[in-house]
């Protein structure tokens, strides 16, 4: 590793002349894809079902988990990625998706009325 050393009011500072390696990128929970600049945290079991751990989602796989499951199922589900993703709308979604870039976004439907 390369470096150079200059100082400035008195201190010491050293200059790397190798560039930066960029760590991997971090993946949604859903999707599998990179994240990208916007990302949600997401409770895979609600907070008002008594879930507390957090994932990073894609703001439009999160929009998509909420307008697919209710605070009921995704409790039922237990936080359980697997469970989510073999319903249909989920595979259709997922089947979409998985072309798009990171920070796509598109409108996505409302929760149904069950």
């Amino acid at each position: 590793m390369s470096k150079n050393k200059y100082s400035r009011c008195g201190q010491d500072y050293e200059m790397n002349d190798e560039p930066e390696v960029q760590a991997p990128a971090a993946t949604c929970w859903l999707c599998l894809r990179p994240l990208g600049e916007q990302v949600d945290k997401y409770h895979p079991v609600p907070k008002s079902r008594g879930g507390r751990a957090t994932v990073a989602v894609h703001p439009i796989c999160r929009r998509t988990i909420e307008s697919v499951f209710t605070n009921a199922e995704l409790a039922r589900s237990a936080g359980d990625r697997d469970k989510l993703v073999e319903h249909p709308e989920i595979v259709r979604f997922l089947g979409w998706v998985a072309e798009k870039a990171p920070d796509s976004d598109a409108p996505t439907a409302p929760r149904r009325k069950r």
